[in-house]
Parts: C-alpha cells; structure tokens; sequence
C-alpha cells in the first residue's frame, strides 16, 4: 500500500508510543506479549496500558466464535429494526409531523446519513481494537477523542444537509405550499441537534462496547456494525421527535435562527479537534463522497418504498428488516475483511461467508414468529408468504455479502481504507435491491393468487367486516 491510503495513521510520534516496538506486530494477531509486560517494569508506565492475558489455545473465529459472537447482536438488530419501525408509525400520526410533513421527509435521509457514520466508526475502531491500537493509554485516548469529534463534525454536517434537503424536496413535491425561511431553518435546526446528540450517546457507546469486547477477548468486527445500526435508529427517532417539538412552538421566532447558528458554530471547534489528532487528521476531508452518493441511492429506493407502500401491505413493515438485516451481516463481513487486510492476515472467506448465510436463518425465523404472533401488518400469514419471504432475505443477505466482500478488497487496492468506504455504498445498494425484490415477489403472489398482498383486497375485507 502507498502513502496515499486513507486510514487511521498507525504510526504515532515518540510520545504516544509503547516502549515495545514489537507490541503492534503481535496485536496483530490479537496476543499481547511477555515481552511487553518486562519493558512495561522497566519503564514504571504499566497505568498506561491495558494487559491482556495470552490464550496459546485461542481458537479461530471462523471456526467457532463468529455465530455465537454475532447472533445475540444480530437478534439485538432485528428487534430494535421493528421497534424502530413502529416508532415511525406513531411518529407519523403524532401532531409535529401532521404539523410540518417535511419530517416525512427528513427521516429516511437523516437516519441513512447517521446510520454510515455511526457503523464507519463501528468498523473503524474495530480495526483499531483489533491491531491492539487501544491497548496503549495515550494512543488509546487519542484515538477516542479523534473519533468522537469527527463524528460530530460529520454528524453537524450530515443533519445540515439532511434539512436542507429534506425541506427542497417539500418544494419540488409540493410546489404550492406556504414554505418559509423560519420552516426551513427549523427543520435543519431539528436535524442538527438530533444529530449531533445522538452520535454523541452512540459514539460513546460504541466505544465503550468495543473497549470491553477487548478487555474479555471478543471481537468487535462481530457486533458492533449491528449494534450501531439498530440502536442508532431508535435514538435518532426520540431526538428528532423530541426536538421538533420543542422548536415547533418557536417556528416563527428568531429561536430556531439562533439554535442552528449554535450547532453551525460547533463545526469549526470540533474540526479543530480533529486536525489537531494525527490519527484521524485525513479523515477530515474524506470519507463524504459515499456518504452523499449512498444518501442519493437511498433516496432513489425511498421513491420506489413510497410508490408501492399503498400498493402492497407489508411493504412499510417488511421493507427495513429485510434491509437492515442483510445490511448488518454484509458489514460484519466487509469490517471483518479490512480488519485482516489492515493487520495483513488471512479471512476465510468460503466458512465466514456461509456462516453469515446461515445465521440469517434463525434470526429471520425470530422476525416471522414476532410479526405473527402480534399480527403485524395485518398480512395473510399463509405457506406462500413465509417462504417468499424467507427466499428473498436468503437472496438479499447473499447478494450483500458479495457485494461486501467485492467493494472491501477492490477499496482496499485503490489505496482507500474499506472502513471509511464500503458501509454507505453496500447499505445503499442493498437498500435498492431488497426494496425491487420485496416488491417484485408482491407482484407474483398477488398475481398468482397465491396470497394477496394488495391494499385494495385489504380494504374490501374491511369493508365487508364492518
């Protein structure tokens, strides 16, 4: 690799340096070294690391560890995905949204936008942990504070962008409404502050699971792109919603005008923050070409969603667990992958491939048993449905593997670093395809009469109830 890659620096100054130079090499392989505890003696700093215990019969990941690793975080995932979900829903009957339907709009961008920045630093600090960069204090603190600001950077930036679109959108979809200068700066004021303490509360969760899947020998590669994705979510909802009430009732005062100045000004201070940190100065300016490309696609397949939403029942419900599923193990792999490629070991790629595969069979079992036993979606629940339903989520999560796995090792040899890279573009596109597919097998069942998934059957059945 060339000094042209866009990655965490790995090499740090005199100061920030443990006193082993051998350490970085043998976290590599995720062992800590007898070596280093003698030099740790000799130089009375042992407060400024964290040891680990060496396990000679440490068994191999692939093998043993990665299902049961990821699938309590993948189950984690699906439920917060229907929480989410039916969050939404009464979100969008609440008065706020009835008030100002650009949030309609502004959701689906702004929880895309957060959802990449959230799992990039995920798979980021995953690398780190893995290549031992966390086991030394002052790189270790470093790299916390580095990352914590850069995603406030990103974040401040996403939700400005994110209102701002979200409320030209409001105009093109509806060219004869009162839009004013007050609606748009509140509802980019609404995106800023929700943005900006939701990364707060989730980067520094993330950080603190990833510290302690060190400390008891788990790797972080397995849970933490999941976890970031389904917490996130929920997270961003309560705040956005929280928010735009609060600032709804001051629309037409100078309050929201102030709010957004506050949250614009915050930019610069944390992007300081960040110039001033060597191991995450590149990212500054790097890294936002996926994220507004993957903005763009999503928004494509949000279009399709809201097309065919009123179409065919189901669609709002099945659509982000399908979706965020295959997401979510495409990730894991695609972490996992820049995780070997940055410590220059081996993956192998046939046995994780097929375990990832595999593991979406319970946890898609676990959704379908939720959503019949409550009824969710008011769906026929028949044979015809469950298998389609089954098919397409074995179909979308094998594609998102692929595509991981393609995008990750092609990044890496054109000098990018995959965890900054290959997250917004595979959610994206899967976001895109599981959308077609879920869509595209409606349209058959109904078709064949195999089970009818329309609205319009939906509403006569009503009709005739009543």
């Amino acid at each position: 690799m060339t000094n042209s890659i866009d990655h965490i620096e790995l090499s740090i100054n005199a100061t920030d340096e443990p006193p082993d130079s051998t350490q970085l090499e043998k976290n590599q392989e995720y062992k800590a070294t007898t070596a280093l505890l003698t030099n740790l003696e000799q130089n009375n700093s042992t407060e400024e690391f964290i040891v680990y215990d060496d396990n000679e019969n440490k068994k191999s990941p692939e093998e043993n560890t990665l299902a049961i690793q990821a699938l309590p975080s993948l189950i984690i995932s699906v439920i917060g995905l229907v929480l989410a979900g039916n969050l939404m829903d009464e979100l969008q009957h609440s008065e706020v949204f009835l008030k100002t339907t650009e949030l309609f709009i502004l959701l689906p961008i702004l929880l895309n936008l957060k959802g990449n920045l959230e799992m990039n630093l995920a798979a980021r600090f995953s690398t780190s942990s893995n290549l031992g960069e966390l086991d030394y204090g002052p790189t270790r603190r470093s790299l916390i504070v580095g990352n914590l600001a850069l995603l406030q950077v990103q974040s401040l930036v996403s939700g400005a962008i994110a209102g701002v679109s979200s409320f030209a959108l409001g105009l093109v979809t509806k060219p004869g409404s009162n839009n004013s200068y007050y609606e748009m700066i509140y509802m980019t004021s609404s995106s800023m502050v929700s943005a900006s303490f939701s990364s707060a509360i989730l980067g520094i969760f993330m950080c603190a699971l990833i510290l302690i899947c060190r400390k008891f020998d788990v790797d972080p590669d397995n849970i933490a792109c999941p976890m970031a994705s389904s917490i996130g979510d929920i997270v961003t909802l309560v705040l956005l919603a929280s928010t735009a009430s609060i600032l709804q009732n001051q629309m037409e005062s100078i309050f929201s005008t102030l709010v957004f100045l506050v949250m614009f000004s915050l930019i610069p201070v944390f992007g300081l923050i960040v110039w001033k940190n060597k191991h995450v100065k590149k990212l500054l300016f790097s890294g936002w070409t996926p994220l507004i490309v993957a903005m763009v696609i999503s928004s494509l397949a949000g279009i399709l969603l809201e097309a065919y939403v009123e179409q065919f029942k189901g669609v709002a419900l099945l659509t982000p667990v399908l979706i965020g599923l295959a997401g979510n193990l495409g990730s894991i792999y695609a972490s996992r992958i820049s995780t070997c490629l940055h410590a220059e070991t081996k993956e192998s790629y046939k046995v994780v491939e097929l375990t990832l595969l595999a593991m979406n069979v319970p946890v898609q079992v676990v959704f379908m048993i939720i959503i019949w036993a409550f009824a969710m979606g008011q769906l026929q629940y028949n044979f015809w449905f469950f298998f389609s339903y089954f098919v397409i989520s074995m179909i979308c999560t094998w594609i998102c593997l692929k595509i991981g796995k393609v995008m990750t090792l092609a990044f890496w040899k054109m000098g990018y670093d995959p965890d900054n890279y290959v997250i917004p573009y595979l959610t994206a596109s899967i976001d895109v395809i599981g959308t077609i597919l879920l869509v595209s097998v409606f349209s058959v069942l109904t078709s064949t009469g195999a089970t009818d998934m329309s609205m319009t059957a939906r509403a006569t059945n009503s009709t005739i109830n009543s």
